[in-house]
C-alpha cells in the first residue's frame, strides 16, 4: 500500500470529524465556517478545544 491510498482513505474520516467540529461550534456559539476551517487544519485538537472550550457569552465562575 503506497502513502497516496493511506491518504485517501483517511481524508473522508477527516472530513467528516470537521464538519463535527462545526456542529459543536454552532451549538456553542461560536462561528460554523472558522471551526470548519481549524478542524480541517487541526482535526481532533480543533474538535477537543471547541468541546473543553466555555461559550464566548457565559460569564466565569467565583
Amino acid at each position: 500500500m503506497d502513502n497516496t491510498t493511506v491518504v485517501y482513505e483517511n481524508s473522508g474520516w477527516w472530513l467528516a470529524l470537521a464538519i463535527v467540529t462545526a456542529g459543536l461550534a454552532e451549538m456553542k456559539g461560536r462561528r460554523r465556517w472558522i471551526w470548519f476551517v481549524l478542524g480541517l487544519l487541526l482535526g481532533p485538537l480543533a474538535t477537543a478545544l471547541v468541546v473543553v472550550w466555555a461559550r464566548p457569552d457565559s460569564a466565569p465562575l467565583r
